[in-house]
Parts: structure tokens; sequence; C-alpha cells
């Protein structure tokens, strides 16, 4: 498992810049304004790190922009690398810039001179959070890999405002670890197994295996998976943190660990990139790894069904007709419409089980939410206007894109069957919104829910701020911001 790097926070008497042997990292501010410890610098390297940043170089660099002064002289550092910073920044801002350290980062030592940003803690998560490299698979030796320091003023209190910080970003590389890992390596069995593994953090974990779910109800979920050797499963994990009476808030994901579409097979091309069809089981994993680890004040359970959707002599046709949990019975119109059949049977578990006090829903459910919002923004659908704003509010404030999306009748209306109570694939047109509007079918009037259709957020092939391409881990932080404003306390 992927972990963040270990981050100390000394105090700038502990650390002699001069004589570190690493990478050093400094910010400045407008016109070049840099701070005390900073400033030290200068005099050993002759006046050169001053030129530079009276230069226009420095002067066309944007906030998080960083430039590396190579083999500084008068300096033990093979590199200084300044990052463009204003002395109060915001937490995105900070973050962009530890991202800009992260991103440079090679197998040596890298001392951060912080001082007295009152950003350090965010700059320090910036840092961890671009820092990832999932190189699980690559045969070449792992070289072991320098430490990173922060100078700073007041290291204990800097060290107290990371750790849940690090926590979050933990949940982000557990996230990015499962959704990057390859079928054959997670299968369903294999998934399970690293969420059980979460009870030595303090979750309680319960696998309901294929009988248990049959004995449930849950014919739309199994029929989704009965063409493949993997079985299906139902994971819960509880994390009880809050008030003993507290109802708990609900997630719930969904873990397709590998989508063929079924007999409704998908193109050849890009099929590689199924592998991240559990992604939605992947955000509520991390998440409740974060919980766990920061020790949160709430009462919160995360749900997952995984499943794997397989071509085979057993597999569910077009045309089947199965029975919810729910009761509903659901006509297959297109077996490449399977995550919304996954959900349907978690989401009225969960609610059945549980009777959360709000639950969101995570999937990479459509290809047409891609269409709309493109990889900059996850589809938010909702019955709750206080719910949707709170966890809209959570999205900004930490820069994960999200974009509420409609519901309405007509759309409802499109989910008309012939023979059964309701299709499961509408055709092309608002093909996100009418997926949204079956799993609300399986929401019950007093359950406050949101639906985040994050096909188009959860893997990238190109580079973000805070993350290398490939899997995200979008949604752990706001979803732990959510649960911490609205749900701690």
């Amino acid at each position: 498992m992927s972990r963040p790097v270990p981050i100390h926070f000394r105090t700038p008497d502990e650390v002699d810049p001069a004589l570190f042997p690493g990478r050093i990292a400094i910010f400045a501010g407008p016109g070049g304004a840099l701070a005390p410890l900073a400033r030290k610098l200068d005099r050993p390297m002759r006046g050169a790190l001053a030129r530079y940043l009276a230069s226009d170089a420095f002067a066309a660099l944007k906030p998080g922009d960083a430039v590396d002064l190579a083999w500084p002289a008068g300096l033990a550092a093979e590199a200084v690398q300044v990052v463009r910073l204003d002395p109060r920044p915001t937490p995105t801002e900070a973050r962009r810039a530890g991202a800009a350290i992260g991103r440079a980062r090679g197998a040596g030592p890298v001392l951060v001179l912080a001082g007295s940003n009152p950003r350090a803690a965010e700059i320090s998560l910036g840092l961890a959070l671009r820092d990832y490299d999932f190189a699980t698979h690559k045969t070449a030796e792992a070289k072991p890999r320098g430490d990173v320091t922060f100078a700073v003023a007041a290291p204990e209190a800097v060290a107290a405002a990371a750790a849940p910080l690090a926590a979050v970003a933990e949940g982000v590389f557990f996230t990015r670890d499962l959704v990057n890992e390859p079928a054959n390596v997670l299968t369903t069995d294999d998934f399970a197994a690293r969420l059980a593994a979460m009870q030595e953090l303090g979750l309680e974990v319960e696998i309901l295996e294929e009988p248990e779910l049959a004995k449930l109800g849950m014919g739309a979920l199994l029929g989704v998976g009965q063409g493949s050797a993997s079985p299906s499963k139902v994971v819960v994990m509880q994390w009880r943190g809050g008030k003993a009476d507290a109802a708990p808030f609900a997630l719930v994901g969904k873990g397709v660990v590998f989508d063929t579409g079924g007999i409704s097979i998908k193109p050849a091309a890009g099929m590689e990139d199924v592998t991240m069809d559990m992604g939605g089981a992947g955000v509520v994993a991390g998440v409740m790894r974060t919980l766990a680890l920061r020790r949160a004040k709430a009462n919160v359970v995360g749900l997952v069904g995984l499943v794997e959707n397989m071509p085979s002599g057993t597999a569910q046709r077009p045309g089947d007709v199965v029975k919810s949990m729910k009761g509903d019975t659901i006509e297959v119109i297109n077996t490449d419409a399977e995550g919304r059949l996954v959900l349907a049977d978690v989401l009225w578990y969960a609610q059945d089980r549980f009777k959360p006090a709000g639950m969101i829903n995570l999937a990479t459910l459509t290809g047409a939410i891609i269409v709309a919002l493109g990889h900059e923004m996850t589809g938010v659908f909702s019955n709750n206007d206080a719910l949707c704003d709170a966890f809209l509010r959570a999205a900004a404030a930490e820069d994960e894109g999200a974009w509420r999306m409609p519901l309405g009748d007509a759309y409802e209306r499109m989910l008309k069957s012939r023979i059964a109570d309701m299709r499961n694939s509408c055709g092309r047109e608002a093909g996100a919104i009418t997926a949204a509007e079956f799993l609300h079918r399986f929401v019950k009037p007093e359950t406050p829910w949101c639906h985040l259709d994050i096909a188009g957020t959860a893997l990238v092939k190109a580079d973000l701020d805070l993350a290398p391409k490939g899997a995200t881990g979008w949604g752990v932080r706001a979803l732990d911001r959510l649960i911490r404003d609205r749900y701690e306390g």
C-alpha cells in the first residue's frame, strides 16, 4: 500500500540550510519578498538568489509556480527551489505551492523553509498529495527516498494542524491505489480483504456473501455479477466516533472491479480503463480510512457493492427482469448500465438497516456526465437542498470540482418499462440524469441524499495540480470536510 511521505517539523535552529545535502524549498512573495529564514541563503549564494528574485523571470511566475536554482555556490544543496507564494496564501494556494515541491522531489532529502507561514500545514498536504507514485507492479528495485523536513517557527502547533491532513492524504492514497490496481489483482475477494484489514484502525467491518445477499433479496446486484467467477459481495464499514444514539451518515459506493459491459459488451479500445469502475467504492473506502485515522467524532457507515460484470454462459441478458431488495422489478435493457443495479440494492439496504441522517452515493456511473462536464467536475444530483449545498461548499473549499445537475418528473417518466416496474437504461438523451432518477427511486422520501457521478473525475490522463495522471482520489477531501463541518461536534 502506498503511503504519504513522512514529514517532520523542526525549529529553524535545528537545521542548517547551508549544510543541507538535498533540495531546499523557499517561498517568495510579490516583488521577491522572502521570509527571514530564506533570506539567510542569499549570502552564501553570493547574491544569486537576490538577482533571480529581481529578474523578469521571477516576476512572470504565478502563485504555485516554482523554479530550481541548481547546485548553488556556497551551499551543500543540489538545488534551491523558489516557489511563488504570497505571505498569507489561501489554503488552495498553499497546497498548490506544496504540490510544486512534491512534483519536483527526487530521491534525496528535502528541506522546506516555511518559517512562520500560517499555511505550513496546508503546504505539507499539497506536497504529500502530489508526491504519489503507483509503482507496485514495476520490477525495478525501489530506491530509498529521503525525508522531508519543514523548518517552522512553531513546529508542535504546525504538526498538530498537519496531523488530520496527513490522515486525509493517507485516505486519498488508499483510494488511488484501489483505483489504479488491475482487475486481476483487485478481485472482489481482494478488495473485501483490504477493507477487512482496516479493522485494525478501529472500523467495524462486515462482509456479506452471496447466500446472505440472496436472502436479503438483492436480485439487482446479484444479477450483475452472475456471469463472473468472482463472487459478488457487500462490505459494510462502520465508524462509531459520535454519540451512541446519533443516526449515522451513510456513504455508498459502486464497486464494479471490472466492467466489460456484460453481454452488451463495450468496444475493445479503451476497455483497459474500466478497471476504475470501482472508483466510487474506492472513495468510500478512503474516506472511512481517513475518519478512523483522525478519530473523527461522528458516526459514519460506508457500504460498497463489489461485483464483476463479465459475459459468459451464466451472464445476465438484455431483456431479463430482476427484482430489487426494495421489491421493484427492473427490465434490463442494457447490461452495461450495471452500476445503478448494484447501487439500487445497497442504497435500500443502507436505509433499511441504518436509518441514516443523510446519504451520499458515489459511482463512475455514466459516460454522459463526461460529455456534460468533462473531467473538471463531478455531477451532483440531490433530493435535498441543504445537504447538496453543504456538499458543494465542502467541495469548493477543497478545490474539488462539483456541479449540481437537475432531477425531475419528466426524466423519471423515461424509466417506464413495458413489462416491469422500470427499465435500467433510457438511451443517450439525458443519460446521466435518467441514471440519477433510477437511483432516486431507491431513496426513501425522508432520507437526504446526493448522488455523485464521478466518471470524469475518478481517473484522468493528464497531471493535475495535486495528483499525477491516473487515479485522483477525488471526493475523499470533500467528503471528509463535509463530515467535519456538518456531522461532528
